[in-house]
């Protein structure tokens, strides 16, 4: 996804000046879509009704529980995040990127700014979502490897089945009754530990 001027945006700011320069300089890169949350109170929950597609997060002097409380809102919710700060130490930068802060800006509020500072918090959030899509599959795949091969090992044991044997059995039930290998190879090893 890259910046669209229909997206919906959420700023998070106490302070409306600041607020009133992300607006403007999101009016001016088109976007028209923008709501403004003046206030931390329940924020997690006011960002999950609104719903939006990107979060701007202005941040004048973080305390450490502010800066918590936007570490948990950005791994709470899977969009990006675009967090700036007055100040900060590398600490911050650390943590926000670990919890999920697509682009942290040091002192850099400037409403000519926000639009490259959004495509490049967009660009980044879609690369990181890519990688850990894939991580995911990978995962699952590796999971499902060793489900199979403990299904395999199964059905050698119980039924004296070769490797390949046990294999085709197990694909051979799987499209019969139109499921997932997997799942076939999973139920195997539940039925195994429910008749020790």
């Amino acid at each position: 996804m890259a910046a669209d001027s229909s997206f919906k945006i959420v700023i998070v700011d106490e302070s409306p000046i600041r607020a009133a320069i992300l607006k403007e300089g999101l009016r001016d890169a088109g976007f028209t879509s923008v709501e403004h949350i003046p206030e931390m109170h329940n924020l997690l929950a006011r960002i999950y009704a609104l719903d939006p597609d990107v979060i701007l997060i202005d941040l004048e002097n973080p305390s450490r529980d502010v800066l918590e409380q936007m570490f948990q809102v950005s791994r709470a919710v899977r969009r990006p995040i675009a967090m700036f700060v007055d100040q900060s130490d590398a600490a911050s930068i650390q943590q926000s990127v670990e919890a999920g802060v697509s682009a942290y800006i040091v002192d850099g509020l400037k409403k000519e700014r926000i639009k490259p500072i959004l495509d490049l918090c967009i660009s980044r959030f879609n690369a990181f979502a890519k990688l850990q899509d894939e991580l995911d599959r990978t995962k699952s795949a590796l999971e499902d490897r060793k489900i199979l091969d403990r299904a395999k090992g199964v059905l050698m044991k119980m039924k004296g089945l070769s490797e390949e044997e046990a294999y085709v059995l197990i694909r051979s039930t799987a499209m019969r009754e139109k499921k997932k290998i997997g799942e076939i190879a999973q139920s195997i090893i539940t039925a195994a530990e429910m008749l020790k």
